[in-house]
């Protein structure tokens, strides 16, 4: 009898704790507001200086577009002229620029692993609506081995993805009409 006691109370006693534990998170949930997000706006892609066809620049932004909503970092991801961005006092803007482009051929690449890799490389900037640069970096995508040329834009737009996911974004500004409403200042 004293067995079944001992054991009845260390199943108890940690599931209490438990318990116990995930109480404060609980309740406090509904008198925080959840921290607001970006939303984000992608620009067409420029070609700058480099001859790259309508394709590859096409390409580059519906990339873009799929792997920045991936992410989950932002609120919406809006393309360029969508009326919805129209007054959107949190948003930032992507403006990519091709840097370097290099063709490749997927039949090389199927030949021998060391010709053929198509190669891109671009200038992402992130900036607020006044201009404020939040981000600049160059980023590269290729195709070396295995897929069509295009890959290399996927590849690219997942390391734009990836490098804009990874810096620190600015605390997004609240909006009077957020300010007018918010609990707290009642």
């Amino acid at each position: 009898m004293k067995a079944s006691k001992k054991s009845s109370s260390i199943v108890i006693v940690p599931a209490t704790l438990l318990i116990l534990a995930s109480w404060p998170s609980q309740l406090f949930a509904g008198k925080h507001p959840a921290v607001a997000k970006w939303e984000l706006q992608v620009d067409t892609v420029e070609s700058g200086d480099v001859n790259i066809g309508p394709d590859f620049k096409v390409a580059i932004y519906e990339n873009l577009l799929k792997e920045l909503a991936r992410t989950k970092r932002y609120e919406s991801v809006f393309r360029d002229g969508d009326r919805n961005a129209n007054g959107v006092h949190n948003l930032l803007i992507l403006k990519t620029t091709v840097e370097s482009y290099t063709a490749g051929s997927e039949e090389k690449r199927a030949v021998t692993s060391l010709a053929g890799a198509t190669r891109l490389k671009v200038l992402s900037k992130l900036s607020t609506q006044d201009g404020q640069v939040v981000l600049e970096r160059s980023v590269s995508g290729n195709v070396r081995f295995f897929g069509g040329n295009l890959r290399a834009t996927h590849n690219l737009a997942h390391n734009v993805a990836k490098a804009i996911e990874q810096s620190t974004l600015p605390v997004v500004p609240v909006s009077a009409s957020e300010k007018a409403t918010d609990p707290a200042d009642r």
